[in-house]
């Protein structure tokens, strides 16, 4: 296991984030482009500086089509375990080793409506806000979803979408347009 240095408590994670962006042959604002992030952001996750927010490893992860074992281990790494956000990303033993547990991640079903969208598309793909508003007035929408995919996939997401809406639309008998025969008064 390796030693945890104070000024870089990321690093492990940083330099996995860093090979696989170098794998995929990818530049620093090509990958932040396309998690909506800073360059020097980025950087700093790399050099184990800074530690990703969930949403932000969760789209690097995606981005990078990460196997499940890689993505569970960057998860790790990162240090978040379930709900909770540890203040700290990982525990030291006796000896200053890092340890990891297991991440239980578990599947919410629950609908989140939404009232509005925002919608964003760059080189990589598209990404999709779903917003609620809050009734307060003048406060800010509050995002419920956020979703991101190729521009194959939205193409297909739309498609689906028509073809859905175009099925439970309510069939309407065609309007009568032959001209009407008026009596003449006897």
């Amino acid at each position: 296991m390796s030693k945890v240095n104070k000024s870089y408590p990321f690093y492990e994670l940083g330099s996995r984030l860093k090979a696989l962006r170098e794998k995929h042959q990818e530049s620093l604002s090509e990958v932040s482009g396309a998690v909506e992030i800073e360059p020097e952001n980025l950087q700093a996750i790399e050099q184990g500086i800074e530690r990703p927010v969930e949403d932000i490893l969760l789209l690097l992860i995606s981005h990078f089509g990460t196997k499940e074992d890689v993505a569970t281990e960057l998860w790790q790494l990162a240090g978040y375990d379930g709900d909770a956000l540890p203040t700290h990303h990982a525990k030291n033993d006796s000896n200053g080793n890092v340890s990891h547990g297991v991440i239980v991640m578990p599947i919410d079903t629950r609908i989140a409506y939404t009232d509005m969208v925002h919608v964003t598309v760059n080189n990589y793909g598209v990404v999709m806000n779903f917003m609620q508003t809050t009734g307060i007035s003048g406060s800010q929408p509050l995002a419920v979803s956020r979703l991101g995919m190729s521009h194959e996939h939205a193409r297909s997401v739309i498609k689906v979408l028509q073809d859905t809406l175009d099925s439970h639309e309510p069939k309407h008998l065609p309007s009568d347009t032959s001209p009407k025969r008026h009596r003449k008064n006897d």
